[in-house]
């Protein structure tokens, strides 16, 4: 098109695929220009949701990758029979892998079965086996059974102190004797939340389990963060299941969304973590903003209890 005065007018691409670019490219620059500090105490947090297929162990992995990434140093620990975070960290899980199982059934320290991820030298896992799956029955005759884990990550603070930014816990997807091992070695509950139908169903009975746990086994266990999940922006549903989750916890669900991505789905079975699969991705630079988020919130609490 040319005006009357023969300049050319400029026609900008305003294509929905454009401006995505766009908004991955600015989003990448904010992230290479973020200045985070890590506060230099552990946090050790349960990722849980009793609802299948909500992102747990994708969540766990990738968050993980990111804060490593982001010079924290970050343990793992699958607690999940299937053993998805130890495929997706590329570390070994076989029958005979030293793993969780050994830790909670015959009091293995967790020192000795913890392994490094080829990903990251500040990335470790304590990986699960398929002996795991039993571990639910025999813990039932074990003497303080929902404090194994626990007693197990004390210890090893205790030889390691200074050394762990934070410890994630994968559970399984039930509310189990493992996951109970889980609420009870962890001071925060973080929840990962589909942005889909049906995606509150199920958290009040998740909460009541954590009030319990509060009330007999883990006083100082919170739920510290929420995390929106498998978010599709081309739907009205999404953004209202977002806006209905921030409603009934303001402070507790991050910014930073995670958008449903073919690429965070086929990180795993190149035992990867989407950061290192295809860093450019929209759900790469997703988790790398939620760990950013997560260490300011950090910062900003100890600040303010400082």
């Amino acid at each position: 098109m040319v005006q009357q005065d023969g300049t050319a007018l400029a026609q900008e691409d305003d294509s929905p695929i454009a401006r995505e670019l766009a908004d991955l490219t600015a989003r990448r620059k904010a992230l290479e220009e973020a200045d985070v500090q890590l506060t230099g105490h552990t946090r050790v947090l349960t990722v849980s949701n009793q609802k299948g297929g909500v992102g747990k162990t994708t969540t766990t992995v990738n968050l993980a990758a990111a804060l490593a990434e982001r010079g924290a140093k970050v343990l793992v620990i699958d607690l999940d029979p299937q053993g998805n975070a130890s495929t997706a960290l590329g570390v070994p899980h076989t029958a005979d892998t030293p793993s969780v199982y050994d830790v909670l059934i015959d009091e293995f320290p967790l020192a000795d079965i913890i392994q490094v991820s080829p990903e990251s030298p500040n990335l470790l896992c304590a990986p699960s086996t398929i002996h795991l799956a039993g571990a639910e029955i025999e813990l039932v005759s074990q003497v303080a059974r929902e404090h194994r884990l626990r007693v197990a990550v004390d210890d090893y603070l205790a030889s390691n102190g200074g050394e762990m930014d934070f410890i994630l816990i994968d559970c399984p997807p039930s509310l189990g004797l493992l996951t109970i091992n889980a609420f009870t070695a962890a001071s925060e509950l973080l929840i990962p939340i589909q942005c889909e139908y049906y995606a509150l169903e199920g958290l009040s009975q998740l909460l009541g389990t954590v009030r319990m746990i509060q009330k007999h086994l883990n006083p100082r266990l919170v739920l510290s963060t929420i995390m929106l999940t498998m978010y599709d922006g081309r739907t009205r549903l999404a953004q209202q299941v977002a806006d209905e989750v921030r409603e009934h916890f303001p402070k507790e669900v991050l910014d930073t969304i995670i958008p449903r991505s073919v690429r965070v789905s086929e990180a795993p079975s190149f035992g990867q973590s989407v950061l290192a699969y295809d860093g450019q991705s929209a759900g790469a630079i997703a988790y790398r903003e939620a760990a950013v988020e997560m260490i300011r919130r950090d910062s900003a609490s100890n600040e303010r209890g400082a």
